[in-house]
């Protein structure tokens, strides 16, 4: 979904970066899925490694020299971490990017499409209760999160010289002028 948003708002998009930490669980899953949509639209993408906090400037110099034209960043505690560097780097950078959690927008970033974290509290909460109440954990159904939310930044857009289409505002959960 973060690479289709991205190819929404970036029309000629055929190169997107990549940020993440492979040996990080779920990665080369998010990896797998990002390359799959990246044929069907027909987007090259560049892996670009993260392990730790001196990697992300090489990471961005390598995706300005070969010129991507938007930035998946994955989730990791190191980009977490840093996320108010990577935020400031993509501005730097003129790059349009999507990040996997709310506090990147909320720190100057572009756009995130993420699992709603309140709805999962929620429903964690549901989940300790039949607990308490005398469920037996290995009883309880693992369960796929079911809200997501899409945030944009107008102020990031802005900064970077990008406008931000109205069919696309309209999707918006909430968007950050």
């Amino acid at each position: 979904k973060q690479l289709e948003f991205l190819r929404e708002i970036v029309p000629k998009l055929s190169r997107v970066g990549v940020l993440g930490d492979v040996t990080r669980p779920g990665v080369p899953q998010a990896l797998r899925e990002i390359n799959v949509v990246a044929d069907a639209f027909r987007v090259q993408v560049q892996y670009l490694e993260v392990r730790g906090p001196k990697d992300i400037e090489t990471a961005f110099r390598a995706a300005n020299n070969e010129r991507a034209d938007a930035l998946i960043v994955l989730g990791s505690p190191v980009l977490r971490s840093q996320q108010k560097q990577v935020v400031d780097l993509a501005v730097k950078s003129r790059l349009p990017a999507t990040y996997l959690r709310p506090e990147f927008v909320e720190d100057g970033g572009l756009m995130t499409y993420s699992v709603n974290m309140n709805d999962l509290y929620r429903r964690a909460a549901a989940y300790v209760d039949k607990i308490l109440k005398g469920a037996k954990p290995a009883d309880l159904p693992v369960e796929q999160p079911k809200k997501f939310e899409f945030v944009i930044n107008l102020k990031a857009a802005k900064q970077i010289g990008l406008s931000i289409p109205q069919w696309v505002l309209v999707k918006a959960d909430k968007v950050i002028k």
